[in-house]
């Protein structure tokens, strides 16, 4: 039987590392600034770091200014992504701040998401078979069930109570 030979270490990171890193991860996924800081963060915490003091913010602001960073941009596809699945503004929203989207962006998105809520609503009642999209139930604990789908969903109460209720779709009528 062959020995395994040890793997050694991959070699502490100095600044050209770093950004190689940074450049690397840039062009595989799409990111904001937070995200890519926090990255940079981890691979210096796991690798160690060699030379002057690390700044990932500094470097991360660098990949924005270079344009390979659009926290914005990031934000709108990411919001279009999770309303066109049929999530809420709340879940949405939720999905902003954890990928660190700056609050101003995420701020500037609110209306357009809200302008999406009944839409979104009804793409997830069509998905889980939610008041009219599903069978007829007249029981209470099935309808207090989607209910809770659609408000861990990120719906709205009035919206997501409405739509539980309806019993055909004429009932829901054309918009919100």
């Amino acid at each position: 039987m062959a020995m395994r030979q040890e793997r050694r270490p991959p070699p502490p990171l100095d600044a050209a590392a770093l950004e190689r890193l940074a450049l690397r991860y840039v062009e595989r996924f799409a990111t904001t600034r937070g995200k890519l800081a926090d990255y940079l963060t981890r691979k210096i915490r796991e690798r160690g770091w060699e030379g002057e003091p690390a700044d990932p913010q500094a470097l991360a602001g660098r990949m924005a200014e270079l344009g390979y960073v659009d926290d914005r941009l990031y934000a709108e596809s990411k919001a279009a992504a999770l309303t066109r699945r049929g999530l809420g503004a709340r879940r949405v929203g939720a999905a902003l701040r954890q990928a660190r989207v700056d609050e101003a962006d995420a701020e500037a998105l609110a209306p357009a998401i809200a302008a999406q809520a009944w839409e979104a609503a009804l793409t997830f009642a069509r998905r889980r078979r939610i008041g009219p999209f599903g069978a007829a139930v007249d029981d209470r604990a099935v309808r207090d069930r989607q209910l809770a789908a659609m408000l861990r969903a990120g719906h709205d109460f009035a919206l997501a109570r409405r739509i539980v209720a309806a019993r055909d779709t004429e009932e829901l009528g054309e918009s919100g």
